[in-house]
């Protein structure tokens, strides 16, 4: 019964944005909604291997860009845990008073429970997008959400997590366009929790990307970011050196539940969950801390990183080639990365921390209908220097192996 009390709202919001659609299809005697499904399978240590399904649901020829959109996936763990059945979905209507070619207007209703973690709620998002090119426009977004971790065995890292109902006013506005030096991206975010029981917390983060095309296959990259937040903020909204904040894990299937990753390679800080401050020669200092039963988080944090890529023989030979050139991609490049907590309260250190070392990356880019990249990013970093090594040496061969990219453009 107190896994069903569970279900119960997250259910009814499941049967709404199902049942809605599926009104729409019955309207005319044509084929007006179509749904898509396709298979599902995925492991992690505490589900075991994990099955079900997708199902995309859109007016057919929309492609994703029409109304009664449909996200939504289900899903059994083999090993029948205390919460075996899982679900993900999503339900987005555009607004048409606001809504032009490439700049949308929409509501969306989402709600899940998987991997021992409850997130429900509704949005609001407006693009701005001028002309016909979908890499320039502008985002904002507001929403309002419930979430809370009720089961903390999907985590390696308990002490990253604050198990109680946070409800969240979500307030995000971003832009990416081009400037005198060349592309560059730019985002605000604000997350504010002051309406349920716990202490109220506001948490703010700022991040601005700069890529500047330097010719015969050199460009440099740059990217400011700053982080802070209020004592009270749950801890999974905290900053940390290294790696994105834990309630950042949960956007990745790959880090949403410990044992996906062996847990033993996690431990051993070589793989990164990138974003936050993203120093990533310190991984393996803050992974040791994290084992030791630490948590090395921040309230604030600020950071600067710069690549400088090169030209690579190869990545030129697949360009090459018909179709996967356009979609497959492996950047060379020298990296330096430099931050610390910005010292506002007693309890942070005001250490600066900087390393510098060569990296490579492998991209599988599949482009959505808005032209956003949407596929695989892997990065292979060797941080060779760094300015705090603890116990190791300044110069050292070290390894690190970043999920995702630090940066987007």
């Amino acid at each position: 019964m107190k896994y069903l009390s569970k279900l119960c709202l997250p259910l009814l919001i499941l049967g709404v944005c199902i049942t809605a659609p599926m009104e729409v299809s019955g309207q005319n005697s044509g084929k007006s909604y179509e749904l898509l499904p396709a298979p599902d399978v995925w492991y992690n240590d505490v589900d075991g291997v994990r099955v079900g399904f997708r199902l995309k649901g859109q007016v057919p020829g929309s492609f994703e860009d029409g109304p009664h959109r449909l996200d939504l996936g289900l899903w059994l763990a083999t090993w029948f845990p205390d919460t075996p059945v899982s679900y993900y979905v999503s339900f987005t209507e555009p607004i048409p008073s606001i809504s032009d070619f490439g700049s949308e207007g929409n509501i969306q209703l989402f709600s899940s429970i998987r991997t021992g973690y409850h997130q429900h709620g509704v949005a609001f998002n407006k693009r701005w997008q001028t002309g016909f090119n979908e890499q320039n426009f502008k985002e904002l977004s507001i929403s309002f959400s419930a979430e809370d971790r009720f089961d903390s065995e999907y985590l390696l890292y308990p002490q990253l997590w604050q198990n109680e109902w946070l409800y969240l006013l979500g307030i995000q506005f971003s832009v990416q366009n081009e400037n005198k030096l060349g592309r560059y991206v730019a985002d605000i975010s604000n997350s504010i929790n002051a309406f349920g029981s716990e202490p109220s917390f506001i948490r703010s983060r700022i991040q601005c990307q700069q890529l500047m095309d330097m010719g015969k296959g050199f460009a440099l990259r740059s990217r400011l970011f700053s982080g802070i937040s209020s004592n009270n903020t749950a801890s999974q909204y905290l900053f940390s050196h290294s790696f994105k904040p834990a309630i950042g894990w949960m956007d990745n299937g790959l880090t949403r539940a410990k044992g996906t990753i062996p847990t033993a390679w996690m431990e051993e800080g070589i793989f990164q969950v990138s974003g936050g401050a993203n120093l990533r020669g310190y991984l393996n200092q803050d992974f040791e801390a994290l084992n030791q039963g630490s948590a090395p988080i921040y309230t604030s944090m600020g950071a600067i990183n710069l690549e400088l890529d090169y030209p690579n023989p190869l990545d030129k030979a697949i360009s090459k080639v018909p179709v996967i050139g356009s979609i497959l991609k492996l950047r060379s490049y020298m990296f330096f990365d430099s931050g610390t907590s910005l010292g506002l309260t007693d309890l942070e250190e005001g250490r600066l921390l900087s390393d510098a070392g060569l990296g490579f990356m492998f991209s599988l880019n599949i482009p959505d209908y808005l032209g956003k990249p949407r596929g695989i990013r892997i990065r292979y970093d060797m941080p060779l220097w760094l300015s705090n090594p603890g116990n190791e040496n300044h110069f050292e061969f070290r390894n690190v192996i970043g999920i995702g990219a630090v940066f987007s453009l």
